[in-house]
């Protein structure tokens, strides 16, 4: 019978890795400045107080604080890092 020889497993086995996004810091959490809240493409969250936006969309503290979620407009919510007193 006609057979091919081996290949390889798979001509289209190919894809891209996971890129890890998503909320990293929920609201209730103590985060330290530089810490990263939220990895995310396009601003699903928005940068409240004592937060940060960079480069990639990705939300990160400035200060000292808790984290707290409230909503913004248009179905967009707002991440805002409260401070706390040492």
């Amino acid at each position: 019978m006609a057979h091919t020889k081996a290949q390889g497993s798979s001509s289209n086995g190919r894809d891209s890795h996971g890129q890890r996004l998503g909320v990293k810091r929920y609201g209730g959490q103590l985060v330290r400045p530089g810490m990263i809240i939220a990895r995310q493409r396009g601003t699903t969250y928005l940068a409240g107080l004592n937060v940060g936006q960079g480069k990639d969309d990705t939300l990160f503290a400035k200060a000292v604080g808790v984290v707290t979620f409230d909503f913004a407009y248009k179905g967009k919510k707002r991440v805002n890092v409260v401070p706390v007193k040492a």
